[in-house]
């Protein structure tokens, strides 16, 4: 799921009749496929595939340059991955790390956002826009030689993702009113898709992960609490079967992950060679921004995400140096405070969050103040150097269905929050905060650690507080603890993160807002729940009925208005309360070819066109 703007052009792409009937009827008639322009003068180009035919296997062509084979790209993470099993990945690391080995029957065009054939070699909707047929590639294999098949397709959406297998983000963005879609083997190269309804997010979703039936129906076999287990990040990697563009090669904990090519991979280039160009991915566990910064500086990684307070310096350095600078435009990632709103007790009775603070954090005027207090500007002029934009709504600032109102937003207002908070009987004794109660405002304030500029927002925000004299208590703390204590356990109070948006398809944020998704973090279910005591807020339940909705909607202007609701009502319940949008730059080596940033695909998304070329 998550937000962007700035400079854009306006293309139109005539591209297949099977793409045109999808984009009218499926709520995309009044979309314009975005090209996105550097603000720094380097802008993108537009290269189609297409599906060639050779030696009975049915290859997907690029038109970029050809480029040189050999070579290996060196980047960064800052965190761990918890698994290389994508339908075990709840968090973007892992996600990252484990889809690169594998692809979707579909992909989302990075130029121009249309849904294109991946896996699939062509696709038709019927004009009942209920039901899908999937042609798949023929000659695919997986690594092992075991061809791709049909039955590899309806056992990775009957068994996997609509069996609830591992994390359900998934399944969650594909249910239909409560109902999966119906997957058929139609024959060993043909599937069919049938939807309950008409369902505009439908197709988009086909780009979930395909995976080995005959590898991972033995983990299935044994059970949901074994799957989470498999293909973890202690898995050797000859163990694992994939038919991505890269495998895993090597995992040094702490230290690096590094992917070998495929050298058998669909994709080829107008020369009919098979790639990627690159030998190696190179990915260096860096932990924390300091240390990216230092890796790139020393020669030792070819990219780097460039945060504000460097962005002045980097562009005087790159006059005289061998990197790009590359932006664009305001992050896809939208930041935030949560509130933790859970009014759940655990199987032993005790209340997930202290009844006092529960009580602070139901009350929509606490929320709203807290809001009223924070200082975006301030946010964005000194933890990003003024190179980002406020955001105020759970849409990306780049959305197709932003809603303009919401996303004004208002300045701090210290007086405002006051009176919020007097509203709700809360008062101020010698520049301290207590509730009607007689209790003092008090909380714990989470967020990653080694995030340098998200721990800076922490401090600011909690100085900010101070003003109304709330008495914050921020806290740093391991990423995948917090995660845990997120998505596993309602173990917090607040948390400062960020969910990474699609500004295509709203619908892929259903998992945020549905009372039982996987990322609703706010009021979050938990093994460990007593479920007599799960009360769902009536803000949480419109929420959910709102996005069923607009799922089913399929006129664009209809969906919209639907869309400009849900984020009417966050706006004004605030179980989030938004940040900004920091503008996404990067700097990578001259020496890294075919570079193509797109606001739909980021900067990496052809890393199979990508090679090395010193100048």
């Amino acid at each position: 799921m998550k937000k962007i703007a700035y400079s854009i052009l306006i293309i139109i792409f005539l591209i297949g009749l099977s793409l045109l009937i999808f984009k009218k009827d499926f709520g995309f008639d009044k979309q314009q496929p975005v090209n996105g322009e550097s603000a720094l003068g380097i802008t993108n180009k537009f290269f189609p595939y297409k599906n060639v035919t050779l030696d009975n296997v049915d290859y997907l062509q690029t038109s970029a340059p050809i480029g040189i084979f050999g070579g290996n790209l060196t980047t960064s993470i800052m965190g761990e991955p918890k698994t290389f099993n994508p339908y075990n990945s709840n968090d973007a690391t892992s996600s990252e790390l484990s889809e690169i080995m594998y692809d979707g029957l579909v992909s989302t065009n990075p130029y121009t956002g249309v849904v294109e054939p991946k896996l699939a070699k062509k696709f038709t909707i019927l004009d009942d826009k209920k039901t899908y047929i999937v042609e798949l590639r023929r000659g695919i294999k997986w690594s092992d030689g075991v061809e791709l098949t049909a039955d590899d397709v309806c056992y990775t959406y009957n068994t996997v993702i609509f069996g609830g297998f591992g994390d359900g983000s998934t399944r969650d963005v594909m249910l239909i009113d409560g109902l999966t879609p119906k997957v058929e083997k139609i024959d060993k190269y043909t599937v069919k898709f049938t939807t309950p309804k008409p369902f505009a997010p439908f197709l988009r979703n086909l780009s979930a992960s395909i995976v080995p039936r005959h590898i991972f129906k033995q983990a299935t076999d044994k059970g949901k609490n074994y799957f989470l287990t498999f293909q973890g990040i202690d898995t050797k990697p000859s163990q694992i079967v994939y038919l991505g563009p890269f495998h895993l090669s090597e995992y040094l904990q702490g230290q690096r992950v590094v992917y070998k090519k495929n050298p058998n991979y669909y994709l080829i280039n107008e020369k009919n060679q098979k790639l990627p160009y690159l030998d190696k991915w190179i990915i260096l566990i860096t932990g924390d921004m300091n240390n990216d910064t230092l890796k790139f500086e020393s020669g030792a990684t070819d990219v780097l995400s460039v945060n504000g307070s460097l962005f002045s310096r980097y562009r005087e350095l790159k006059k005289h140096s061998d990197f790009e600078l590359y932006n664009l435009g305001p992050s896809n990632n939208t930041t935030f405070v949560v509130f933790n709103l859970n009014n759940r007790k655990n199987k032993d009775g005790k209340y997930y969050v202290d009844t006092k603070k529960q009580v602070w954090f139901q009350d929509k005027n606490f929320r709203s103040a807290i809001d009223w207090a924070i200082d975006r500007d301030d946010l964005i002029l000194n933890v990003f150097s003024g190179l980002a934009e406020p955001l105020y709504s759970a849409e990306p600032v780049g959305s197709l269905f932003l809603n303009k109102k919401v996303a004004l937003g208002h300045k701090k207002d210290i007086n405002r929050a006051r009176e919020l908070l007097r509203e709700s009987g809360f008062y101020n004794k010698n520049g301290i905060l207590y509730d009607k109660y007689g209790n003092r405002v008090e909380f714990e304030l989470l967020t990653n650690a080694g995030n340098t500029q998200r721990e800076a927002m922490g401090v600011s925000i909690k100085q900010d507080l101070e003003s109304l004299g709330i008495k914050v208590n921020f806290k740093p703390i391991e990423f995948n603890s917090l995660i845990n204590r997120i998505v596993n356990q309602a173990d917090y109070d607040t948390v400062i993160i960020a969910l990474t948006s699609n500004i295509i398809e709203p619908n892929a944020g259903y998992n945020v807002w549905t009372p039982e998704g996987a990322l609703h973090m706010f009021n979050k279910k938990t093994p460990n729940d007593d479920k007599k005591s799960t009360k769902p807020y009536p803000f949480e339940l419109e929420l959910e009925q709102i996005f069923k909705k607009g799922a089913l909607e399929l006129d664009f202007n209809k969906r919209k208005e639907i869309y400009d609701k849900y984020q009417e009502i966050v706006a004004k319940e605030n179980p989030m309360v938004y940040l900004c949008a920091p503008l996404n730059i990067s700097a990578v080596r001259k020496k890294i070819k075919n570079i193509n940033p797109s606001r739909f695909g980021g900067l990496l998304y052809n890393i199979s066109e990508l090679y090395i070329k010193e100048d």
